[in-house]
């Protein structure tokens, strides 16, 4: 690969900048040669021939753009001289090809998991403390108070904070810019208490702004993802806390999750507090039922299993220039072995799939998946035109700074993550994933209501590509980040766990890279290696109302 730049598909019309590119440089392309008019920031394109006003620009052989004034050849896209432009589709009756890549180093390979009822098995085995309404938040906190130290668990990412530093020295008089100097980091302990339930990967406390108010369906949309988290094969049981008026009412959930699982016996505390005589004794009851349940799930030990048990979702978040060439199709050569290992893989972030629906109208296993898919992308796009933010807008000003653009050239590079294989299944948010092979799940761009939605689907590991790094994790599916340049790599260490930039340096393969990351994914499913979400506890947790978010 040439280090200077990078031609992706040939019906391209734009270079990728593989580093700055200084004024003055000539550049060698397709049998002509052309000079740089002005500098070309790494990760940004550049054009190699000369487009005239309204002409269509392509990448990842997509249309990505439509020029609105002429651009010389050399010029780098910008938004001053590109708006966002997207092809066409139609539901067709064509047949996708997927040539499975080489699996033979994986075929007989297993994870230690830890092993359901119903046959499903988990990377992790946490307990959940969950409100059916935002009234319940304060008490979820006072659990997780009550029950996280004394049981032998990391309380919080803020003990490695001396603000106490700070406060000896105000009252010693120092001046600010002494206060600014001061060391107040603790150094990072490994928490040495021994834990009560060893089995019990930890206890994950979450809290919304959701269950009342607004409408009928978003209350019933969240009791579905909360049946989801419920039943997710990470999950060893749950405690619920409701009020007892509020719209997400307890038989909702209860039925949700019997339509996930008719046989559902994970231990399962629910209580209501305009039941209970005193809040005190709303807690006291929510802990000591809480420990019991704990005693019952930690019970469950990691065994051996295949990895076509594996549920594995597919996000990017804080995308660069690069994430299409290096992080994401990595990673979806990782997707196009395990589906060809007989797992589930899950691709996401419906906004960010504007423009390559064709290719993955032709995947679709079946016309009815096909059908689905191109009228939940047509209801997504007339509602957020309805309330004046099309899909043209869901570039971040942090995508636009290193190389994204349009939506078009952000979308044709995220479903790299998808791979190339068939898709089996397409899910509205919150249906479970019951397929194996690719699935599509219908979420926002929005990276935690995207990693919620993944989650509440099934998800049992979480693989997150970012080339600019982001700090986000997923309370249940430990989320694995995968960075797309080896700058971020370096620069985010306590926050990256896997680096791709070799595949930009020509130092690795996508392949390689992507074999890598599966042994990796490997280890983190068995326990082995913690991926640094988990270590940081980065457990966000966003509900999707099914407002417009991009």
């Amino acid at each position: 690969m040439d280090k200077t730049f990078l031609h992706i598909h040939t019906k391209d019309n734009i270079l990728v900048a593989l580093q700055d590119i200084p004024e003055g440089t000539n550049i060698q392309h397709d049998n002509i040669t052309f000079r740089i008019p002005k500098k070309v920031k790494a990760k940004h394109k550049f054009t190699f021939t000369d487009l005239e006003k309204d002409a269509l620009v392509y990448m990842y052989g997509s249309i990505v753009g439509k020029a609105v004034v002429p651009i010389k050849k050399g010029e780098a896209i910008t938004t001053e001289n590109l708006v966002h432009a997207a092809s066409t589709y139609q539901i067709e009756n064509q047949q996708w090809n997927f040539t499975p890549p080489n699996i033979d180093a994986f075929k007989n390979r297993t994870f230690m998991g830890y092993h359901r009822k119903d046959g499903s098995v988990g990377t992790a085995n946490y307990w959940l403390v969950i409100p059916l309404v935002f009234c319940e938040n304060r008490n979820v906190e006072v659990l997780r108070t009550a029950l996280l130290k004394p049981l032998g668990y990391k309380t919080s990412a803020a003990d490695i904070i001396s603000t106490e530093t700070l406060v000896k020295q105000y009252k010693k008089q120092a001046t600010n810019e002494e206060l600014l100097k001061s060391n107040i980091l603790k150094p990072e302990i490994p928490n040495t208490d021994e834990q009560v339930f060893p089995n019990v990967d930890g206890i994950k406390f979450l809290t919304h702004d959701g269950g009342c108010g607004g409408i009928r369906q978003d209350s019933d949309t969240l009791c579905n993802l909360l049946a989801g988290y419920i039943t997710n094969p990470n999950v060893a049981g749950a405690t619920v806390l409701s009020l007892g008026c509020q719209n997400a009412q307890i038989p909702i959930l209860e039925d949700a999750i019997n339509k996930r699982d008719a046989q559902f016996s994970k231990p399962l505390v629910i209580l209501e507090q305009q039941q209970s005589k005193r809040e005190q004794h709303f807690i006291e009851d929510a802990v000591k039922q809480t420990f019991l349940g704990l005693i019952e799930a930690n019970k469950t030990k990691r065994a051996p299993a295949p990895l076509n048990k594996l549920t594995l979702g597919l996000e990017c978040g804080g995308s660069d220039g690069f994430s299409g060439i290096s992080a994401n199709p990595a990673l979806g050569h990782v997707s196009d072995m395990l589906v060809a290992l007989g797992a589930s893989t899950v691709l996401a972030e419906f906004p960010e799939l504007n423009g390559v629906e064709q290719e993955l109208l032709n995947r679709c296993e079946s016309k009815e998946n096909a059908k689905k898919f191109a009228g939940l992308m047509q209801t997504y796009a007339k509602r957020a035109e309805e309330v004046g933010s099309g899909f043209e807008n869901n570039p971040s000003p942090g995508n636009i700074k290193d190389g994204l653009i349009t939506d078009a050239m952000k979308s044709a590079g995220a479903a790299k993550k998808g791979g190339t294989s068939t898709i089996t299944d397409v899910l509205d948010y919150t249906e479970p994933v019951t397929k194996k092979g690719l699935n599509l799940l219908c979420t926002p761009g929005n990276d935690v209501e995207s990693t919620t939605g993944l989650a509440g689907s099934g998800c049992t590991i979480i693989c997150f590509t970012t080339g600019l790094g982001t700090p986000t994790g997923n309370p249940i599916a430990p989320t694995i980040k995968i960075a797309s340049n080896t700058q971020l790599s370096e620069r985010m260490a306590d926050i990256i766990d896997f680096n791709t930039g070799g595949i930009i340096e020509a130092t690795a393969t996508i392949e390689s890279k992507g074999e890598e990351l599966l042994e990796y994914i490997i280890a983190v499913a068995s326990g082995e290696k913690i991926p640094n979400a988990v270590r940081l506890g980065q457990d966000d947790f966003i509900p999707w109302k099914r407002g417009i978010s991009l």
